[in-house]
């Protein structure tokens, strides 16, 4: 298990650079075009593919990295160039994250390569869990799958689908035991073009114009058997765990690791946001100088420094624990997405306040990130989610008894337990060293000193 820490490999550093570089160069400049058009942008994405960023093993080795860091630190950069252009390069990576997460070697094997394509031949995935009646309730889902013979049969319909319709896999969960609630579900891959599946309509929306978002339908729609994920064993094993209390639902393996994925991508919005905000008010000169210079300006920013910071704090522990299997026991996955979408918003609202009337037009961006911003507070699960998952925690006095860090994970045991630093050993030491102090000669203390001084 890795340490939780702040400190960045050079590893992180070159990701950071490479991927800021591409959403300078060539993600922002093509931004407003793709937003105006409402168009998926391929041809960014083929760029994206042929820089490396847009491939199975990519995303792998982003989930892989024992820190956390490196997937929302990718993530915060993209999306800081634009989050529709942003979104329409990652969806696959949420898609691929499901079937990481629920399918076999085997299937990630024939699969992952079909969402992503290569350059010159690009393809997509998508992830089809929510549904029009139900929204965030994932227990509340109404798609339905039976086995005949061989196949699967799939009925039902599925909103606010990313890449749905246009994507060659579509990764869709689907209730088979409706006794069983949301442990009664599973999870299926859908080729491209399959009898039964279609798009119903394109959604038309208020911000991330340039991804592809759809409703779509499901009637009879036929899949072979060898398409459920984690095959028909693992689901009568989790089935009858399901029945007899025990086990987790399908996608919530998939929640646990996007939802800090998703605080990432708010981070890049609420980034952006601000530093436009900053570097206009610098410029913008009014009643004598800057007006960054007025406190009405500077104040409500400053606030956003320190809650921008505080929401990629949380963002980087969820995703620690995360990638090293720590369980969220007080939501702290639902934290950062609640503490980072909420701010996004703020942060391009108060963007567009210091633009005043030019921050309304589309003249500047900010009126854009405004737009964008708001998704954040509602999708992955609705800021009122976020804060109920939290709010569960609360009847669990493990999770409310003592703070985080009393059950972090770490070595316990070791010299350092009873030499490091705030030990009770330390701590005699140092009080017999101060006893000494008042007899000891100069040098003596000199050397005194620089035992006990921090670092030491």
């Amino acid at each position: 298990m890795s340490a939780f820490t702040l400190e960045l490999t050079p590893a992180h550093h070159e990701l950071i650079r490479r991927t800021h570089a591409f959403a300078e160069d060539v993600v922002r400049p093509a931004a407003a075009k793709y937003d105006a058009a409402e168009e998926c942008p391929w041809e960014i994405v083929d760029r994206a593919a042929r820089e490396g960023f847009y491939n199975a093993l990519f995303y792998a080795d982003l989930i892989a990295d024992p820190t956390g860091l490196s997937l929302p630190l990718f993530l915060e950069e993209m999306f800081w160039g634009c989050a529709g252009i942003g979104l329409t390069v990652v969806l696959p990576a949420l898609a691929l994250s499901a079937l990481n997460q629920a399918g076999t070697p085997e299937q990630l094997a024939r699969w992952a390569p079909e969402m992503f394509g290569e350059p010159g031949d690009i393809k997509l995935a998508a992830l089809a869990v929510s549904e029009p009646q139900g929204g965030s309730d994932v227990a509340n889902l109404q798609t339905r799958a039976r086995k005949e013979g061989d196949e699967w049969v799939l009925d039902g319909e599925k909103i606010w689908i990313g890449n749905g319709g246009i994507a060659d896999v579509t990764i869709v969960n689907a209730v088979v035991d409706p006794e069983l609630g949301t442990k009664g579900q599973a999870m299926f891959v859908v080729p491209k073009d399959t009898p039964g599946m279609e798009q119903v309509r394109r959604l038309r929306k208020l911000g991330h114009r340039a991804s592809h978002t759809a409703e779509l339908r499901f009637e009879s729609c036929r899949i072979p058997a060898e398409n459920l994920l984690g095959g028909e064993d693992k689901l009568e094993h989790k089935l009858e765990k399901a029945r007899r209390g025990e086990g987790k639902p399908a996608a919530l393996g998939t929640f646990e690791q996007t939802r800090p994925m998703v605080a990432a991508m708010a981070l890049g919005v609420a980034r952006a946001s601000f530093e436009y905000a900053c570097s206009y008010a610098r410029q913008r000169e009014a009643f004598g100088g800057p007006i960054i210079g007025n406190q009405g300006v500077s104040f409500p920013l400053a606030d956003l420094a320190a809650d921008i910071d505080a929401a990629r704090l949380l963002t980087w522990r969820a995703s620690w624990m995360a990638a090293n299997g720590v369980p969220f026991q007080a939501g702290e996955g639902s934290m950062s997405k609640l503490k980072a979408s909420e701010v996004a918003v703020r942060a391009a609202e108060q963007a567009v306040q210091t633009c005043g009337g030019w921050g309304y037009v589309d003249d500047l961006p900010v009126e854009k990130w405004y737009r964008d911003a708001k998704l954040y507070t509602i999708f992955e699960g609705t800021s009122e989610i976020q804060r109920m998952v939290i709010g569960r925690t609360l009847t669990d006095p493990e999770a409310t008894d003592t703070p985080l860090h009393h059950h972090l994970p770490g070595d316990r045991g070791g010299v350092s337990r009873k030499f490091g630093h705030g030990s009770l050993a330390r701590a005699r030491a140092g009080e017999a060293f101060m006893r000494l102090a008042k007899k000891a000669p100069d040098s003596v203390l000199r050397l005194g000193g620089k035992l006990a001084s921090p670092g030491a």
